[in-house]
């Protein structure tokens, strides 16, 4: 609910300005330790791409309720987005977006958890449970991008807007794409945040969308084996259907008016 949210907000808002907080029976307060500050900010902003990786990855309307209170503490807290566009980079590459290449002298383990596999025990995670974990956090990035928290100061700019994700789209389709990531990540980005890059950029962003149809989705087919067709005939379906509709569908889970007054 929006009121629980504001809550959720008020709590994390004021433990970073320095005030008190009831938790677990216990009241706690970053003044505490001369480092308290710096380590609520990282540990908070870690979280919040936890989440990304988790709870969205399953859960892909979770993304609007959780970006929603990242948004306003980012505003308010610059530091906390920062720590978090880093943790974020780190664990997500494609988020820049970057494809790492392989240097000399780097063992494959080394590689892959550079581009953003876990890696236990020298055993790589299964492709799908990494996909489900990449797409989870570009999810939670296309939501943060395009959102506001409702409550608070709206003179200034949003801390990281849309033409973040305009630059991450032009960015990403100068990248040779890859075989089952591209296709996921350009999917995931245009589901979430494509109505809100549609109203902003009009004609120049359809003008990028007949060239994903036209010459990128080409590109990532070269790249693609049969058997890693699924994401990419999404991505081919939608991208038709929106040009075809001359409207790009708002994301399900996007928080309307109502909420708030829930």
């Amino acid at each position: 609910t929006g009121s629980k949210l504001r809550e959720v907000f008020d709590k994390i808002n004021n433990l970073l300005s320095g005030k008190p907080v009831q938790t677990e029976g216990q009241t706690v307060s970053v003044t505490q330790h001369p480092q308290g500050l710096e380590f609520v900010c990282y540990k908070l902003a870690e979280k919040f791409v936890r989440h990304g990786e988790g709870e969205v990855s399953f859960h892909h309307d979770s993304a609007f309720p959780i970006a929603v209170v990242l948004s306003g503490i980012w505003e308010l807290h610059p530091q906390v987005g920062d720590i978090f566009l880093a943790h974020l980079h780190k664990k997500c590459p494609y988020s820049v977006p970057f494809y790492p290449a392989r240097k000399e002298g780097t063992s494959m383990e080394e590689y892959q958890r550079m581009l953003g596999y876990e890696v236990r025990d020298s055993k790589v995670e299964e492709q799908d449970h990494f996909l489900k974990r990449m797409s989870g956090m570009i999810r939670l990035y296309a939501a943060i991008i395009q959102l506001r928290w409702p409550y608070g100061n709206k003179q200034g700019a949003h801390p990281h807007g849309l033409s973040y994700g305009w630059r991450w789209l032009a960015q990403m389709l100068n990248l040779e794409p890859l075989a089952d990531v591209t296709a996921m990540l350009l999917l995931d980005f245009l589901e979430v945040c494509g109505n809100a890059l549609m109203k902003q950029y009009g004609i120049q962003f359809w003008k990028t969308m007949f060239f994903i149809q036209k010459s990128y989705i080409p590109r990532i087919e070269a790249v693609t084996s049969s058997g890693q067709m699924g994401c990419l005939s999404r991505l081919k379906n939608f991208v038709q259907k929106c040009l075809q509709a001359e409207e790009i569908p708002l994301p399900k889970g996007v928080l309307t008016p109502s909420f708030w007054r829930t």
